[in-house]
């Protein structure tokens, strides 16, 4: 016969079991659903996710890691509702694998699925971008050129402007000097011609 305080005991321990058990079940995180790669570029891409609704989470963490590689990259965020990360510095046609766990005040979920992925090659990007396709940064390229081009003219322009006023102040200077070298000319050949007789003829030294 089992003695009553042993049997007490056994007791106590059964019901902390139970309660520990379900702390641990109301705390347990699912991990998260739908991983999904998006915006792959050659060096870049960005990893989604969706969670259960009701899990508390406050946070999540990446890990990264090439494929046949042992090295991991470990990207954690706290404090935080998104559900997209951005993986940067990716090495081009490279394949990656990718979980995702969710983080909450009691621990973190079990990891996701894996995803794998490859990224692109430069020249396969270049490739598939429409001849009529014009990215942010081209645009911006593009509208420096013409900045800088209309500045070019304009000081052209202004340059000519003042070459042309230049022109024309010495063109306004020589003409109204023109005049008066004609009258010096004029007084000067005068000065110079022999005198006329009142009666018509020549004035005649007398030897």
């Amino acid at each position: 016969m089992a003695k009553p305080g042993l049997s007490a005991a056994v007791l106590l321990l059964l019901l902390g079991f139970l309660s520990v058990s379900s702390v641990n079940a109301d705390t347990l995180l699912s991990a998260p659903l739908n991983v999904t790669i998006r915006e792959l570029e050659v060096n870049s891409a960005v990893v989604t996710w969706e969670i259960l609704e009701g899990d508390p989470v406050i946070g999540f963490a990446i890990t990264q890691q090439k494929k046949d590689v042992r090295m991991l990259r470990f990207i954690q965020e706290v404090n935080t509702t998104t559900r997209s990360c951005a993986l940067w510095d990716l090495d081009e046609d490279t394949e990656y694998i990718v979980h995702v766990q969710s983080i909450s005040m009691g621990g973190s979920s079990p990891p996701s699925q894996p995803v794998l992925f490859r990224t692109p090659k430069e020249s396969e990007k270049m490739a598939s971008k429409s001849p009529d396709e014009v990215t942010m940064e081209e645009f911006g390229q593009a509208a420096q050129l013409r900045a800088g081009e209309l500045i070019i003219i304009v000081v052209v322009l202004i340059m000519w402007a003042g070459v042309i006023a230049l022109f024309c102040r010495q063109y306004d200077i020589i003409k109204d000097n023109e005049p008066n070298n004609n009258k010096d000319k004029a007084k000067n050949s005068s000065e110079c011609s022999t005198p006329e007789h009142p009666q018509g003829g020549l004035l005649r030294t007398n030897v």
